[in-house]
């Protein structure tokens, strides 16, 4: 059958693409300047014979066509940036690059994209439809490389039916996978405001506006936005992650910065929200006697799995890997530019498991010392593979 022949393939293959996670994660790069990876995902499906184009600058498009190509089109994406993090690990194949780590697990998407192309491609007689693979550029940074993959045409010519991705869940043990239908993540929304007044001395704030406090009693009033305005039963977040104003004791500065993010799971009150943030920025800064600039610029949109796509790729999930090791994705607030290709074509968006509490290998993502147990590469390609098959 063509599942033991692709969990074959993934065992005979592991160890040649755990070195392939290795040199993808010592040269991270940053969003949008993929470069190196992307010329080394392209030498890698040139090796193999498969064809690809170059799309976003850096994104790479493959196709694997099997047999009657047109009968259906699977779409496959992993995403290649590193984040701007100095990596902690004292491993052989830490980053090169210091200040830049693959600290999301995205050499890990992109090794096991690339592990489940060796497998297709070297199966292709025995699956039907055609197979496009997405290597795509900047997952980690706004608009999102896959608005910009989209833009180009990457769901044109051929288009596919169904989409798939996985992302590492290093609070999930090596071996698991997790799915769920539905809304999955949330949108994201970055928020900056500028508080200016004129400034002043410390010890006659009655002479101007203080930014301070304004920006503070900003700050709790934001919050009210979400408490008394949305349903509490529609997940919705909004926290403000950054203030910057004055360098010393006795002054008032003239401005002061507040940065934050919004995330949302519904576009209605999601874009009402962003009115109402507007709204209470200025004029509550302005009847304190100063001005505001804000900017919400407009991200990500929330993660949505199809729900009958999902239920047959957990069914395939269960049926490649046992049930026992198969479950439901909790849902997140956290967001990913997947959510662009969601809301254009039927996805699936779940989730490999990479931790093991026995070896110490329990940090999240987006921290120096992130990591995964590496058995899980052949658990993702093998995965991706089984998915992309059609079976």
């Amino acid at each position: 059958m063509l599942k033991e022949k692709i969990q074959q393939l993934a065992k005979l293959y592991a160890g040649e693409f755990i070195d392939v996670r290795h040199h993808i994660h010592s040269h991270p790069e940053l969003s949008y300047k993929e470069f190196e990876t992307s010329k080394f995902v392209q030498q890698k499906l040139q090796g193999w014979n498969i064809p690809f184009e170059v799309m976003a600058t850096t994104g790479v498009v493959g196709l694997i066509k099997g047999k009657n190509p047109e009968k259906k089109i699977i779409a496959l994406r992993a995403d290649m940036d590193a984040l701007p993090i100095t990596e902690a690990n004292d491993v052989p194949y830490r980053s090169l690059h210091e200040g830049v780590m693959h600290a999301c697990g995205h050499d890990v998407h992109t090794t096991c994209l690339l592990g489940a192309a060796k497998i297709l491609h070297e199966l292709k007689d025995e699956w039907e439809g055609t197979v496009k693979l997405i290597f795509q550029p900047g997952e980690e940074k706004n608009p999102g490389g896959a608005s910009i993959m989209i833009k180009d045409g990457v769901l044109e010519n051929p288009k596919p039916q169904k989409i798939f991705a996985l992302h590492v869940h290093p609070g999930m043990e090596v071996g698991q996978l997790s799915f769920r239908g539905g809304m999955i993540m949330a949108s994201a929304d970055e928020i900056y405001i500028t508080i200016k007044a004129k400034g002043g001395h410390a010890a006659a704030p009655h002479l101007t506006a203080d930014t301070i406090l304004i920006a503070s009693h900003l700050v709790v009033s934001l919050q009210q936005i979400i408490s008394r305005n949305n349903n509490p039963f529609n997940p919705s977040v909004l926290s403000i992650t950054s203030f910057n104003g004055g360098n010393t004791t006795n002054v008032i500065p003239s401005e002061v910065k507040l940065m934050g993010t919004f995330r949302a799971m519904n576009e209605e009150w999601r874009f009402k929200a962003h009115e109402l943030i507007k709204t209470q920025t200025i004029e509550l800064v302005k009847t304190m006697g100063a001005e505001a600039d804000i900017l919400i610029d407009v991200g990500y949109p929330f993660v949505l799995n199809d729900e009958a796509l999902n239920a047959v790729a957990r069914k395939n999930a269960e049926d490649y890997m046992g049930a026992a090791n198969v479950s439901e994705t909790e849902l997140r607030m956290g967001a990913e530019d997947f959510g662009y290709y969601s809301h254009q074509v039927p996805a699936c968006f779940f989730r490999l498991g990479a931790g093991n509490k026995a070896k110490g290998i329990t940090s999240g993502v987006h921290t120096p010392t992130f990591n995964i147990d590496e058995g899980a590469i052949e658990v993702g390609m093998g995965m991706m593979a089984f998915l992309g098959s059609g079976e």
